[in-house]
């Protein structure tokens, strides 16, 4: 399925983009009633459905709605949105792993609300488009997070920026101040009904369930703090209030002062500056971010002199490399954590608990793995690391096929690269050729 835009929403996402663009002071008095046009709902639907995911806390799937035909379900929505009688739902709060060992809560909304959510993500995204700032990276079109770790390179090597602030910020998306976020907003829109149901969307209510028990909290509401993350409007958000901190750095005497520039991405961060000013650049990121009520984690957040170390940032080591007769060089490589994540999951992958799934399922569960990692991991000198991938895999698979079939021995004989690779059809990480164009992440 697409996701390119009907010709119509195109239409309008356009011009709005051009107001916006044109008119930096412009406020938008009537959005609404873009919302809930019927090609707009409709391309909201596509692109939630194209995104599946489980059902929200009142059980309605995908799948159900389909059951009960799309067109009346976003007939019934669209009556609901123009008699301006929508109301949100509380959402599911499930607990996902995080690369540390630690818990993230992610709140999961009904689809009828990740809907609405969309509709108004296509009329927003636009005109806020039109205000983020060159250094922000986070879910915009045709940026990712490749191209914000070249932009790192790029001040390291051309600008030689190589004293770091290697930051890191508390549960960013759940200490967002509500009350700033929707001056925000404000700042561009004006339609109180919109304005009315973003607000609605941050003050949720929250159920956790375990097992038959469920427990409904209102601590977003409550403290006023937080965009949830699971929200579709909530990377959107997040952009809008890390912009806040970019500005203000961009305009202190500490910029001017350290030739700092920040590299963001969603709630990763770094400000590259010249030698010896990355102290100055750390105490005044402290200060604006207390003044925009976020907290700097103290923990996590170190200053690098990338001359002489490494500092990890979106999954890659940044820093001094060496090379062939010990020549040095600025450069990426994937990180170590990001090496032994993909390592779990395919330990995951080829453990006992698959013993009963076939052997085609399983490698190509493996495959699609290996190809997502190596597609976003091919960037800098990798053929080293890919070498230990692959020797990691075929050792992980081999065993999985000796348990599998009740054979002896460590699989070596049984299953040589001639039948992995050739009858099996395991994917090989191969460094891209140099030349060859880089595919987006």
């Amino acid at each position: 399925m697409s996701l390119t835009s009907p010709n119509k929403v195109q239409t309008l996402q356009k011009a709005l983009h051009a107001k916006a663009k044109a008119e930096p002071a412009y406020r938008f008095y009537t959005l609404w009633d873009k919302v809930h046009r019927e090609d707009v709902l409709f391309e909201a639907w596509r692109r939630c459905r194209a995104n599946g995911g489980a059902a929200g806390p009142d059980e309605i799937s995908f799948a159900a709605i389909e059951a009960e035909g799309i067109e009346a379900w976003v007939g019934s929505l669209q009556k609901e949105l123009q008699a301006k009688q929508y109301r949100p739902g509380p959402l599911l709060r499930v607990w996902i792993s995080k690369s540390n060992g630690g818990l993230r809560p992610l709140g999961i909304p009904n689809i009828r609300d990740r809907v609405v959510q969309a509709a108004v993500m296509l009329m927003l995204t636009p005109i806020f488009e039109a205000d983020l700032l060159d250094e922000q990276y986070g879910f915009r079109a045709n940026v990712d997070a490749k191209m914000a770790l070249r932009r790192v390179y790029f001040h390291l090597q051309q600008h030689r920026r190589t004293a770091v602030v290697d930051a890191d910020l508390s549960d960013y998306f759940n200490t967002i101040p509500h009350g700033p976020l929707m001056k925000c907003l404000g700042r561009r829109i004006s339609d109180g009904t919109v304005l009315q149901v973003i607000k609605a969307w941050l003050t949720a209510a929250v159920i956790e369930r375990d097992g038959a028990r469920e427990q409904r909290t209102t601590s977003a509401r409550d403290e006023s703090r937080g965009t949830p993350q699971g929200g579709v409007i909530s990377p959107l958000l997040a952009n809008l209030y890390f912009r806040r901190f970019a500005l203000a750095w961009r305009r202190s005497h500490e910029a001017q002062e350290t030739n700092g520039a920040i590299v963001n991405y969603a709630d990763d961060f770094v400000i590259c500056c010249k030698p010896g000013t990355a102290s100055i650049a750390l105490t005044k990121t402290r200060e604006l971010m207390t003044r925009l009520g976020l907290v700097v984690n103290e923990e996590k957040t170190r200053m690098v002199d990338a001359t002489k170390s490494r500092f990890d940032f979106l999954g890659y080591s940044v820093g001094r490399f060496f090379g062939q007769h010990g020549k040095s060089f600025f450069g990426t490589a994937p990180s170590k954590k990001s090496i032994a994540r993909l390592r779990r999951k395919i330990h995951e992958e080829t453990s006992s608990r698959w013993n009963s799934t076939t052997v085609e399922s399983r490698v190509r569960e493996i495959n699609r793995i290996l190809r997502g990692w190596c597609g976003y991991f091919d960037q800098g000198p990798v053929q080293r690391t890919y070498e230990i991938v692959t020797m990691y895999t075929e050792r992980r698979l081999r065993r999985w096929l000796v348990r599998k079939h009740k054979r002896r021995g460590a699989g070596y004989r049984q299953y040589p690269d001639e039948v992995l690779y050739g009858r099996l059809g395991l994917y090989k990480p191969t460094p891209r050729p140099k030349g060859q164009p880089r595919a987006k992440a």
